[in-house]
């Protein structure tokens, strides 16, 4: 009985935090709007600046779309505490009786749903210049497996670069080399799901392993992270 209400309780609260990101960005249209701009942008130019040929579009393509999706959300991330300090919304939250692992849960959350709006805006733009067969329902889990690693650790990490001057420098400095096995994982997956060739159940397995991993660690360090 206590779990459960405990569960509720935490329920609650994500959802609520959640729908104060989602009407706040809703109403000011800055980081989505920027994030997908450059996604779009980054794969035109990496069309252009590569010499795709039949042989080498699908070697070379994926990668393209995962450094696009990776600059993109890192726009976002950099936004997620970044606002609320500046305003000093973030103080007058910790000062409610809030489970912690609830706010981490709802930037999370909101990290996962802009994320996902600019990918899903890309992946029609991509498959049309690079005239690839993506669009197709392997490309869900994917992406997926793919967004919650790049959103779980770099949620944890804007939180300890928003207290810095030079966040929008030390947030990529701190993700990046965290993130590489999780796109690396998620090209050669990408790549799999294009070429027959190549199999893409085990770099699928990479990604969620490390998805568990970064989940855990930054749920249980959340905590101590948000209150320094």
């Amino acid at each position: 009985m206590i779990t459960m209400i405990t569960l509720r309780r935490f329920g609650a609260q994500t959802a609520s935090i959640l729908w104060k990101d989602l009407r706040c960005e809703l109403r000011a249209r800055q980081v989505w709007m920027a994030m997908g701009m450059f996604a779009l942008l980054a794969l035109v130019i990496f069309n252009f600046a590569f010499d795709l040929r039949v042989d080498n579009v699908a070697a070379v393509a994926p990668g393209a779309l995962w450094i696009a999706f990776v600059f993109a959300s890192i726009l976002g991330l950099g936004r997620t505490f970044a606002a609320e300090q500046e305003h000093g919304s973030l103080d007058r939250l910790l000062l409610c009786p809030v489970d912690r692992k609830a706010i981490y849960a709802a930037k999370l959350l909101g990290n996962l749903v802009f994320i996902g709006a600019v990918e899903l805006i890309s992946l029609p733009v991509f498959a049309a210049i690079y005239n690839l067969p993506v669009l197709t329902g392997g490309i869900i889990p994917i992406v997926l497996l793919g967004t919650v690693g790049i959103a779980a650790i770099g949620t944890l990490f804007a939180a300890i670069a928003g207290n810095t001057r030079a966040r929008e420098v030390l947030l990529p400095l701190l993700v990046f080399p965290l993130i590489v096995p999780v796109v690396i994982g998620a090209v050669r997956a990408t790549q799999g799901l294009i070429s027959p060739l190549a199999g893409d159940l085990p770099w699928l397995g990479l990604i969620a392993a490390f998805d568990v991993i970064f989940l855990s660690i930054s749920a249980v360090t959340f905590a101590y992270v948000i209150e320094e």
